[in-house]
Formats: structure tokens, C-alpha cells, sequence
């Protein structure tokens, strides 16, 4: 991966592995935006998307669709749009969403199947965050207050719903390491320490 070209970095991650922080830490290192979950969910609903509508824009032949669309809906900011796409039909949004913006800038995308949506980028980077149950459950537990059994049926009912989500839509599992140029385990590191990883390969990927 060349930083000094547009870029795609994507983060997926394991409950309670701290891997959102370190998606977060890495944009601000690199010095470009980070998108997950929450992020896109919200531009989906703030924007009124459908991917119909992502489509007639692009149609449009806009030079910059995404930027077009940002503009086109600032009255949408304030309004009680409340339409709730399907499952499906919410995947292929954020899919389109996520090329839209990577066409347009470099960025870090955390979940969202990222590296599922960016296997064939040119200029991209796929890591993996995973840690032992045990480090999951003990920041869980510290981060959101969560006794020890809730903090492990937390972690199992995650797991094996984001595994269920990358299923729906592909023949891979999240764990295969084939998927990814590095996986980091955060046992014994902290998420400066993942970070400071990930940018020392950046810097060798030149």
C-alpha cells in the first residue's frame, strides 16, 4: 500500500479487541477520515439513501457524485426521514456509500465488511484485530460496566452474528486469516502499540 496515493485501510475486529479505537487512532495518524458502523448508518439516514438513488446521481455523471449528494441533501439535515431499508437493501447502500467516498479520498473503515467490499482495490490494506476471550471480556467489562457472564454472552451473541452478516453475503468467514495482511492479537499490546504496528508496515509498503 502507497500512503502517499489514495488509499483504503480497513479494520475489522473482534469484540472488545479495541480494534474501533484503533481504526480511530490510525485515521488521525495518517491524517484522513474513519468510517464504521455508526458513521455510514448515519449518513445513510441523514441522505435519505437508496442505492436507486445513489445511482441516478452517478448517472448524472457528476465529477464527484458523493460530494454532489452531501449538497444536493443539506436540507434532509433537519428533516423526520424515517424510511427503514431492509437488511439487503441496507448492505448494497453502504457498499456504494464506502466505494463512493474511497473513489474520492483516502480513508479507514472499520467493520462494514470492509474488506469483503475492498478485496480487488488496488491500493489497500486489510488488518485483522482479534485478542483472547479473556482480554475481550476484561475490557468489556471495564468499558461498559458489564459483569463477567454478560460480558461473555455479549462477545458469543457478536461473534456469531457478525460471522452470520459476512455469510449472508459471501461464501467467507471472518476468521480466515486469507483474508487479511495482518492480523494483530492485542494480548500483551496496547492500541498505540497496534498502531504504531500497522504504520511501520505502511511505511516498508512504500
Amino acid at each position: 500500500m502507497n500512503k502517499y496515493e489514495k488509499f483504503v485501510i480497513t479494520i475489522n475486529r473482534e469484540l472488545g479487541s479495541g480494534g474501533r479505537t484503533i481504526g480511530r487512532k490510525l485515521a488521525e495518524r495518517l491524517g484522513v477520515k474513519y468510517y464504521d458502523k455508526a458513521v455510514i448508518q448515519g449518513l445513510t439516514e441523514k441522505y435519505g439513501l437508496t442505492v436507486e438513488e445513489i445511482e441516478r446521481l452517478k448517472a448524472q455523471k457528476k465529477q464527484s457524485w458523493w460530494s454532489e449528494m452531501q449538497e444536493h441533501y443539506k436540507s434532509l439535515l433537519h428533516s423526520d426521514y424515517q424510511e427503514k431499508p431492509s437488511t439487503s437493501a441496507m448492505f448494497e447502500t453502504e457498499r456504494r456509500i464506502l466505494e463512493g467516498i474511497a473513489n474520492e479520498e483516502s480513508c479507514v473503515v472499520a467493520g462494514r465488511s470492509g474488506f469483503l467490499i475492498f478485496r480487488e482495490w488496488k491500493n489497500s490494506l486489510h488488518v485483522f484485530i482479534k485478542a483472547s476471550t479473556e482480554y475481550r471480556i476484561e475490557r468489556l467489562m471495564k468499558k461498559q460496566g458489564l459483569t463477567y457472564a454478560a460480558a461473555l454472552d455479549t462477545i458469543d451473541m457478536v461473534d456469531e452474528g457478525r460471522e452470520a452478516y459476512l455469510k449472508k453475503y459471501s461464501d467467507r468467514s471472518r476468521y480466515d486469516a486469507r483474508n487479511y495482511d495482518m492480523v494483530l492479537s492485542m494480548d500483551g499490546m496496547t492500541e498505540d502499540d497496534a498502531v504504531a504496528v500497522i504504520m511501520e508496515y505502511v511505511e516498508r509498503k512504500k
